[in-house]
């Protein structure tokens, strides 16, 4: 098995260990909610299932530097390095809204290699290792290879954010409406999930304006080996920006032309 293959495998099984986790704190009424400095709510369920991920891959991979949202970063000597989100979609998850999802990237030499979105409160999961395809599990049922939509036209499209009031944030609220009005349809199945959609096929275009990298590790891998695009809003492909774009590939010249300053 190569290095690819054996992180990918342990990621895909850690990502459905740690959604379990979640699961037994999901749609509780005495789930307690912590805000952060930065204004995002964190719960013991975000927690537990960041030190689950941690401990699966200490036992594994020992060597591998980690990177998690609520954890902070341990070096490592390998060349690899594991970026975790437990609970990406936080306000969802504490809403007991369920299209959050746990995160999973891995970067070699400043570019993700390995990517998993995991929903659990759908049972769905689709990940990735550069040169592989990208894959699709739904519940129990066995893989199979996902595509991004083959649709060539925004105003044929569906375009998902994840909060439209983080246009406001940075100040692009002009982006959002342009592609909002270019869009057949645009809704804020956000997060993780919307990434999924694309990924899946079932939505053409998202796009983010506030995004860390364990927001975006997992991400990259996932769409481009689906077929598609994953890029700042620059055009650049990678999980180190602060916004970003999905397509299916076909969109992106559009949907640049429209988010560009």
């Amino acid at each position: 098995m190569s290095d690819l293959s054996a992180r990918l495998e342990l990621a895909v099984a850690a990502a459905r260990k740690a959604g379990d986790l979640t699961l037994t704190y999901f749609q509780r009424d005495d789930l307690g909610v912590e805000i952060k400095s930065d204004d995002s709510p964190v719960t013991v369920a975000d927690r537990g299932a960041e030190q689950l991920l941690r401990k699966e891959i200490a036992a594994a991979f020992p060597h591998d530097g980690i990177l998690g949202e609520e954890f902070g970063e341990q070096a490592g000597t390998s060349g690899y390095r594991w970026i975790l989100d437990p609970i990406d979609g936080t306000k969802s998850f504490i809403s007991g809204v369920p299209l959050y999802g746990t995160l999973i990237g891995v970067e070699r030499e400043g570019r993700s290699v390995v990517g998993v979105i995991h929903i659990p409160g759908l049972a769905e999961t689709a990940y990735a290792a550069t040169g592989g395809g990208a894959w699709y599990i739904k519940g129990d049922a066995a893989p199979r290879r996902t595509y991004v939509s083959k649709k060539r036209e925004l105003r044929e499209s569906v375009f998902c954010t994840s909060e439209v009031r983080n246009f406001d944030r940075v100040g692009r609220r002009d982006a959002y409406d342009k592609l909002q009005a270019a869009a057949r349809v645009s809704r804020t199945w956000g997060d993780a999930y919307g990434y999924l959609l694309v990924a899946t096929g079932r939505a053409e275009v998202m796009v983010d304006p506030m995004m860390h990298v364990w927001d975006c590790a997992a991400l990259q891998p996932v769409i481009e080996e689906a077929g598609g695009t994953f890029t700042d809003w620059q055009g650049t492909p990678t999980i180190h920006a602060t916004q970003s774009i999905a397509t299916n590939g076909a969109l992106l010249k559009e949907v640049l032309a429209l988010v560009g300053a």
